[in-house]
């Protein structure tokens, strides 16, 4: 009798994230909120009539220079969602690798229905606009949107804190969860003061970009 042997097969595995795929797949996260925020803020010191104190960032897609809010409005959203598939990359496997990215694309995606949706004038923006913005129905819809989008964010914020925690990152792991209550708390505070309302807004962009270039930077010493 001859004995057979098989030959030995390669056993295929999942290939591991390299280090730079990891640190670029999120770059779009960490890009769009401080460059939202250099658009608005620009525009919103250079543009007749618009006051920070009285005008939010979203009004300024209004008027003939508008389409460069707009502009601002899709490109951001196409980053976030590009950034929300990179996460998703970074994260695969672990705490939060599925919810996470998704709630952070609802966010994008918030932003493209500001762009198709503009926000009412009023408040004397854009020059000549009444004081008190009449409701339409883009307004609503811009609003909603709004809505849903940053209640995502805050949503994956207490999502992040998972993985961030998980990589040792403890300490951003507990402001990962201060700083949706931060946001809100702006946000609640609105009716009072639209300041509130663009800080809070602000907040949550700029820790987004924070916590998404530090999970990245963690996935990559690993």
């Amino acid at each position: 009798m001859t004995d057979t042997l098989a030959e030995p097969r390669p056993v295929v595995s999942a290939a591991p994230v390299p280090r730079s795929a990891a640190r670029w797949a999120a770059t779009g996260g960490v890009v769009a909120g401080p460059l939202f925020l250099a658009v608005g803020l620009v525009q919103g010191f250079t543009r007749d009539g618009f006051d920070f104190t009285r005008n939010a960032i979203s009004q300024l897609a209004l008027g003939a220079a508008g389409w460069i809010q707009t502009a601002s409005f899709v490109l951001t959203g196409a980053l976030l969602i590009a950034g929300a598939a990179g996460l998703r990359r970074v994260l695969r496997g672990g705490p939060g690798g599925t919810w996470g990215p998704v709630l952070v694309g609802v966010f994008g995606a918030s932003f493209w229905v500001a762009a198709a949706f503009p926000a009412d004038a009023g408040a004397g923006f854009p020059v000549g606009a009444p004081e008190t913005p009449v409701m339409s129905g883009h307004g609503a819809v811009h609003m909603f949107g709004g809505m849903v989008g940053y209640l995502a964010l805050c949503a994956a914020f207490f999502v992040l804190a998972r993985p961030l925690a998980a990589r040792g990152r403890h300490g951003w792991a507990v402001a990962s969860r201060i700083v949706p209550v931060a946001v809100l708390v702006g946000f609640t505070a609105s009716a009072a003061s639209v300041l509130a309302f663009t800080a809070g807004a602000g907040l949550g962009l700029l820790w987004l970009s924070a916590a998404t270039a530090r999970l990245a930077e963690a996935r990559a010493d690993r």
